[in-house]
């Protein structure tokens, strides 16, 4: 099939897809969450209410925005990118349960980016990353070879 072909740019897909999630997230959500201060972390980290946890929200808020910057930065290289999927997707699957129980805005955005990094979790970083490069049966098996 014609389509076929294209599976030859697997990694290279991968790669373009963390490049734009992961600088996209560090950009759009992590950082001005982050920069917003602890007034804003305390914010944001009431939403972890909704799951009966109603102490520490500035803190809550704080690993939102952490979480948001440097998993999307490690989501970029492809550097513990499992773990920072997974960080991501936590916090949208908050983030998406917030905006179900308070009413305001869409869980439609959350709700999406919660699945996608599902799916890169299962699927892995690819080829052209940090963890492939580090990964020491890779490396044992280039040099090999």
């Amino acid at each position: 099939m014609v389509w076929s072909s294209l599976d030859r740019y697997r990694d290279a897909g991968l790669l373009v897809a963390r490049i734009g999630f992961g600088l996209g997230f560090v950009w759009y959500h992590g950082m001005p969450k982050l920069l917003g201060g602890s007034k804003q972390w305390a914010g944001y980290g009431t939403a972890m209410e909704n799951f009966g946890v109603s102490f520490g929200s500035e803190w809550w808020g704080l690993a939102a925005a952490l979480g948001e910057t440097f998993g999307g930065l490690l989501l970029a290289l492809g550097l513990f990118f499992r773990p920072a999927s997974l960080a991501i997707m936590l916090v949208m699957i908050v983030a998406t349960t917030n905006h179900i129980v308070s009413g305001q805005g869409t869980a439609a955005h959350a709700f999406k980016n919660a699945w996608l990094f599902a799916g890169f979790f299962l699927i892995g970083p690819g080829r052209y990353s940090l963890d492939y490069l580090f990964q020491p049966t890779v490396r044992g098996a280039r040099q090999r070879a």
